[in-house]
């Protein structure tokens, strides 16, 4: 027999998908046909699986070690264990969530499964801190909510625990955060706009196109943006992010003729090369700056150095 005592970060889901992260291995018809036998039981009744779970709720599963290790995912950290524990620059903390300022050539979350990306680095973090610990592990992993592209740096927002999941999921879900990024384009752009248009994803290729009017299966995108400085033909940008598609940003400045220097895929080569001698620009000058959120706390991550060196090294 086995017993859990549900806490904190198992609180609030359903019963049966919290079984079902408990057990990864067993089909969901084996699950509730042991909920229905009493093989598993929440504070000592049976249960159909719908059940909200609340923290302090004991559950037991009355099967055979042999049959929950069939069935259970390992427990194992020392991989993480193994990772570095400062590779994140955490901006913000508190009980539930973390923001951290990723830099540019760090995945936000695996492609592969030998990637190494900041969903990694976030649990050695917490393992090492003490904040988070392995019995948990099996039912719940912290993870980051938002996604940036490799090679653009910035604001991650990550949930520490189920609640901090769940929220954050939901600000970004019903974009009631508003995101602000900052980025460095190529030509000159004196005037505040307004850019609205409809982009289609080549899944493919992963590159998208921006149409001025609709098309089968594109999404309409919006962008606001500010230029903030403009010197040598090159303008710093601040750029209000009101839908956010893959890609967006990067694809709509390209489309009007200004595309984010660095950028490999929607960039102009020359400039790009030119900027890469010159400057040791080695990625796209893209960065997540600012969010707002609802209860009108702002967070800002502070830019790369590239950033002013771009423009302070223009005359040298």
């Amino acid at each position: 027999m086995k017993e859990f005592t549900i806490g904190k970060n198992e609180s609030g889901q359903r019963l049966d998908k919290y079984l079902k992260k408990l057990l990864p291995g067993a089909k969901s018809s084996f699950l509730y046909k042991m909920l229905r036998k009493k093989n598993i039981v929440r504070n000592g009744k049976r249960a159909d699986g719908s059940e909200k779970l609340l923290e302090g709720d004991v559950l037991r599963c009355y099967f055979s070690d042999e049959t929950f290790s069939k069935f259970a995912q390992s427990s194992d950290l020392s991989f993480y264990r193994s990772l570095p524990k400062d590779r994140l620059d955490i901006i913000y903390e508190d009980e539930d969530i973390l923001l951290i300022n990723k830099p540019a050539g760090m995945l936000s979350q695996k492609a592969r499964a030998d990637d190494i990306s900041a969903n990694e680095y976030l649990i050695a973090y917490l393992l090492s801190g003490g904040k988070f610990e392995e019995a948990d592990f099996a039912a719940f992993r912290p993870a980051v909510c938002n996604r940036l592209d490799r090679n653009t740096s910035g604001i991650l927002t990550a949930g520490k625990t189920l609640k901090g999941l769940q929220d954050l999921s939901e600000m970004l879900k019903n974009r009631t955060v508003k995101k602000y990024y900052r980025c460095v384009v190529n030509g000159n752009m004196n005037e505040v706009d307004n850019i609205k248009g409809w982009l289609k994803k080549d899944e493919k290729t992963n590159q998208v196109t921006i149409f001025s009017e609709e098309r089968p299966d594109s999404k309409y995108i919006e962008t606001a943006y500010q230029p903030l400085r403009c010197e040598n033909d090159r303008t710093l940008l601040e750029v209000h992010l009101i839908t956010g598609r893959s890609h967006q940003i990067r694809a709509h400045l390209a489309s009007i003729g200004h595309p984010i220097i660095g950028d490999m895929k929607y960039g102009n080569r020359d400039v790009n090369e030119k900027c890469r001698k010159q400057y040791g620009i080695r990625s796209q000058m893209l960065h997540a700056y600012r969010m707002e959120f609802p209860d009108g706390s702002i967070c800002t991550a502070p830019l790369p150095e590239e950033f002013e060196r771009i423009f302070d090294e223009i005359d040298r």
